[in-house]
This record gives structure tokens, C-alpha cells and sequence, in this order.
């Protein structure tokens, strides 16, 4: 095992590059995720049905297939088809995107569904336009509602990007795994990639919890006194009707 942390020591500069890159997909996919997210989940809320339609087709369809084929397609196929072909980190980037976009839609569907009728019936009373009543008054209380189940998500992705280590990305995954090929050291290379993953993860956490007593603070909610390492409920607040 001391041949391992050598040849770690060695090799800092290879891991370094490596966890950059898994940064990169993590945060990258994140953002792409996000926007997609979004642009789904007010599809889904639309009064046209052609609109929700489109948004449920896009949903259903990238929820209802492997990520591991989408990576794949996205590497292999789709140059065949297209005679495009893009870097393995990218082909992470927009398939991480896609699939967790299509997740968080339904995260934002059911928030914004979960905003009190009363708040959308006040908005409309003040003569606000649809889109000023849902930036002002309805996405403010619908993303303190989307911040957990967009921190497990975010997880997810994170634990998602070995992936890329099919695709020949060289991720964290890749260094980790070279070094066990070079000494033997099983054991202590997938027990070092378990503590790395465990603080990116943990560190992602403790961010996302900021982001929540942020965004309930705006809102003039009570964030508790248990600071960031409080650990929350799995309970969402009641919702008294939709706000459609």
C-alpha cells in the first residue's frame, strides 16, 4: 500500500487534471441541466397543450432511457449519423444535461404546482402580466422548494461522471484507475476515489444548503438554528392548491 501513496505523490499532477475535469462535467452538466429544467418544467405548466405536450415527450423520453445508452449514442452513433463528433467531455456534458434536465422538470413542475392558489389569485388581482407574477411572486416561493431535490440531483450527476471513463475522458475515474493498473493496489485506489467523491460531494452539499437559507431569507422564512450542517427533512411544506 505504500507503493500506492508513492506513486499517488508522483502522479498529483495527473490527478489534479483529472479531478478538473470531473469539476467540469459536474458543474458544466449542472448548468445545462438547469436551463433545461427549467425551459421543460414552464413548458409543462403552460395553458397550450401543444407546448405541455412537447415538454411531457422530451421528459418521458430522456427519463425513460439509460444514461450510460445516451452517453454511448451521443459518443459513438450520433458521428455516424451526423459525421460530427464531439469530445468526450462534452458528449458528458449535454448527456448529464439532458438526462438530469429531464429529472429537474419535474422538480419544477410540481413546485411551482405546489405554490398556494392564493398567491397566483393576489397576482392576478394586481393586474401583474403572467410573465411578471410568475418572475415576482411564484418562482421565488416554488425555488425554495426545488433547492433539496435540485441538491440530490446535483449528487446524483456527481456520482454519474465516472461514466466518462468509458468514453476515454480523463476524469478522475481514468487517473485513479491508471494508478491501480501501474501498482495493484485495488483496495486502497477505489478507497481513495470513495473519500474524493464523498468530500466533492459533501462540499457540493454544504453549497447547496447555503443556497436554500439564501433563498428563504428573501422570503423571510425562518432558516432555523442549525446552520449549514443541519441536516433537513424530507417533507416538503404543504401545498394548498396549484398555482396553474
Amino acid at each position: 500500500m505504500s507503493d500506492f501513496f508513492s506513486a499517488l505523490t508522483d502522479d498529483l499532477p495527473q490527478l489534479r487534471s483529472g479531478l478538473w475535469v470531473t469539476l467540469e462535467a459536474t458543474v458544466l452538466g449542472a448548468l445545462t441541466a438547469l436551463v433545461l429544467a427549467f425551459a421543460l418544467g414552464l413548458m409543462s405548466v403552460s395553458g397550450l397543450i401543444a407546448v405541455r405536450g412537447v415538454s411531457r415527450v422530451v421528459v418521458e423520453f430522456f427519463r425513460g432511457t439509460s444514461l450510460y445508452v445516451q452517453l454511448f449514442w451521443l459518443y459513438y452513433a450520433m458521428p455516424l449519423l451526423t459525421g460530427y463528433e464531439l469530445t468526450p467531455l462534452l458528449c458528458g456534458v449535454v448527456a448529464f444535461g439532458l438526462n438530469y434536465g429531464a429529472y429537474g422538470a419535474e422538480v419544477v413542475r410540481g413546485a411551482i404546482n405546489s405554490v398556494p392558489r392564493a398567491q397566483y389569485e393576489a397576482a392576478v388581482a394586481l393586474n401583474m402580466t403572467p410573465l411578471h407574477r410568475m418572475r415576482k411572486v411564484i418562482l421565488p416561493q416554488a425555488w425554495v422548494q426545488m433547492i433539496p431535490s435540485f441538491t440530490n440531483l446535483l449528487i446524483q450527476l456527481l456520482k454519474c461522471t465516472p461514466l466518462l471513463w468509458l468514453i476515454s475522458a480523463a476524469d478522475l475515474m481514468t487517473a485513479i484507475e491508471q494508478l491501480r493498473s501501474r501498482t495493484g493496489e485495488t483496495l486502497a485506489a477505489y478507497g481513495t476515489l470513495l473519500v474524493c467523491y464523498f468530500v466533492l460531494a459533501y462540499a457540493l452539499t454544504l453549497l447547496m444548503n447555503l443556497l436554500e437559507r439564501s433563498a428563504k431569507r428573501r422570503l423571510g422564512l425562518d432558516t432555523g438554528g442549525g446552520g449549514l450542517l443541519k441536516s433537513r427533512s424530507a417533507v416538503t411544506a404543504p401545498a394548498s392548491g396549484g398555482a396553474r
